[in-house]
């Protein structure tokens, strides 16, 4: 995936990253957002959990989507997610950085010396998802184990500790990325601007969720997915699995709207809301994305 250009309103932003340099295999980075302001001069993405909302920046949403959904084509359950992304917090809050401790890289700052991969297959986000949870899947009784007891299995990290003050976080966002709670994430961004670099949101779906070709018919800026080739029993986890991800990945590919059932995300809005009036909820399993068209103001 690469980067995107920082909007200008970036200076709103209060970011202090702290590089935690230790003995161990892996880095950790923690960044610190400002508080929310009454006006939307950052973008922030959130997942709802009772009630609590949590934040990511687009980057890091987009990113928690790729963990999530490949724990999901792993057939792994929730707390697979959970785990993934309360690792990567600590390691690279959640951004593919091509920097660290030593040789440490990426998502989750594994080491080419240390038998993680070459410094090409770390740095590709897929590639160091799937490496974590196939260490993942190799310890005993993880999916019972504390989240810091599970991860540090897989790290071998200098601070085993710091991936408890992650989990809340993680689990909200894993819980709505597997599809719980109906409209529980949400983003609030700027308009699509001409100089973005964007994702085609079939080969995104594909990356992320593995959703194939022949479950996805575009149509000009309209796109609708076909949610019920995940591997869920749950019509509904499958659709707001989707439209969940849709959201999350909004900025990457460039999405002003996103409908499930008889809600709607628009990128105008930041929120879900009913359908109007008159408007014909989709079927429950058919989610339908709609790009917003790139403008060249100032933002």
């Amino acid at each position: 995936m690469s980067r995107r250009r920082r909007s200008a309103a970036g200076s709103a932003v209060a970011v202090v990253a702290i590089l935690a340099v230790g003995v161990g295999a892996v880095a950790g980075v923690i960044w610190f957002l400002s508080a929310r302001e009454p006006a939307l001069n950052r973008e922030r993405c959130t997942a709802t959990l009772d009630g609590t909302g949590w934040e990511l920046a687009p980057v890091q949403a987009e990113n928690a989507a790729l963990v999530v959904g490949t724990s999901i084509q792993r057939g792994l359950p929730a707390r697979a997610g959970t785990i993934g992304l309360a690792t990567a917090l600590q390691e690279s809050s959640l951004v593919n950085i091509d920097y660290g401790d030593r040789d440490s890289l990426g998502l989750f700052q594994q080491r080419p010396s240390q038998g993680w991969g070459t410094t090409t297959e770390i740095m590709d986000p897929v590639y160091s998802t799937n490496r974590f949870y196939a260490g993942l899947e190799q310890v005993d009784g993880w999916q019972d184990l504390e989240v810091t007891v599970a991860a540090q299995a897989v790290q071998r990290s200098a601070f085993p500790d710091a991936y408890a003050q992650h989990e809340t976080l993680a689990r909200a966002w894993a819980s709505s990325l597997t599809g719980h709670s109906p409209g529980s994430v949400t983003c609030e961004l700027f308009a699509v601007a001409a100089e973005d670099e964007l994702v085609e949101v079939p080969k995104l779906l594909a990356r992320d969720l593995g959703v194939p070709g022949e479950a996805v018919s575009a149509d000009g800026a309209l796109t609708t997915i076909d949610a019920g080739v995940l591997p869920f029993e749950s019509a509904e986890r499958s659709t707001w699995t989707v439209a969940h991800w849709a959201v999350a990945t909004a900025k990457a590919t460039g999405t002003a709207e996103v409908r499930a059932e008889g809600l709607v995300w628009t990128r105008a809005s930041g929120d879900w809301s009913p359908l109007d009036a008159g408007s014909e909820p989709l079927a429950r399993g058919t989610v339908t994305v709609t790009l917003g068209t790139p403008t060249d103001a100032p933002r």
